[in-house]
């Protein structure tokens, strides 16, 4: 019995000695190797990231498109150098990895006629990010979903939209996308006046408004351009229908509409400008 556990400790320790000490050696280079990789990607897209000269940098938009791209080169490094770990300390177990490697390529050509549409996806995914469409934070619709990009991956984007349901779309099936706060964003409202009303006097009041907004320490900042009159959108049955549209920030542009109506509405009731509701005219025929 004696003889036989110290021959299962002289293997044991012949073992330890001559595979084990490499094999912890793989896992002390494999674990820092990984923390200086990220490090090295991560000032790399730093750098290679271009910082868009219409938003200032403190908005965050830039800092965005760099933790999405960081996540997911990272991500993909991890995995790389984990697998090469993985084959480096099968093949010092003593395990053959040349039959491993050959059945993995037969099952990757196989999973290859299979999974066409899970590459179309992360090819696709791949010029998404590289092309800068959108990021993380972006509201954007992809064909009817709109909402805001909570995620991106090589595979799918993650989209929360306005009702707090998350979408997941695969980037295989994304034909156009509309981004709605890339550079800057658009605050844009239609507002109806009585047929009855100057609409020059109108125009004045509205733009009046949209000065006042600058002013506001609350929304200046915001605003890049000032909500003003553009042009008479619509002659509608009850209303002659006034276009205003202002320059925001990206993202802002609800926020704006928002308050601009409830000054205007203010506005128009101070000045007495009518905003009409429905109405039907009849005539009686005379007998």
């Amino acid at each position: 019995m004696a003889d036989t556990l110290l021959n299962v400790w002289n293997i044991a320790s012949n073992w330890i000695i001559e595979h084990g000490i490499v094999i912890l050696v793989i896992l002390g280079i494999a674990i820092p190797l990984q923390l200086i990789g990220k490090r090295l990607i991560a000032k790399s897209i730093s750098k290679a990231v271009a910082i868009d000269s219409l938003l200032p940098t403190e908005t965050g938009i830039e800092a965005k498109r760099q933790e999405t791209l960081i996540r997911i080169f990272s991500g993909l490094f991890t995995i790389v150098l984990w697998v090469v770990v993985l084959m480096m300390v099968i093949s010092e177990i003593g395990i053959a990895i040349g039959p491993m490697l050959a059945a993995a390529g037969v099952a990757g050509l196989a999973v290859g006629f299979g999974g066409q549409y899970l590459i179309h996806d992360l090819v696709t995914g791949t010029f998404i990010i590289l092309e800068n469409q959108y990021r993380v934070g972006d509201l954007i619709c992809i064909d009817t979903v709109c909402g805001e990009v909570e995620d991106i991956s090589l595979r799918k984007t993650t989209l929360r939209d306005i009702d707090g349901v998350v979408h997941h779309i695969p980037h295989g099936e994304v034909k156009v996308v509309a981004n709605r706060s890339k550079s800057y964003s658009k605050a844009s409202i239609e507002l109806g006046i009585s047929y009855d009303e100057d609409v020059e006097r109108a125009a004045a009041v509205i733009d009046r408004v949209g000065q006042e907004m600058t002013r506001d320490p609350e929304w200046k900042e915001l605003l890049i351009d000032p909500p003003a009159f553009l042009r008479i959108e619509d002659f509608a049955d009850s209303a002659v229908v006034l276009k205003i549209m202002g320059a925001t920030r990206p993202g802002e542009q609800f926020r704006v509409a928002g308050e601009l109506r409830k000054r205007l509405k203010a506005a128009f009731d101070d000045e007495g400008i009518e905003i009409p509701f429905p109405q039907r005219v009849i005539h009686q025929a005379k007998d």
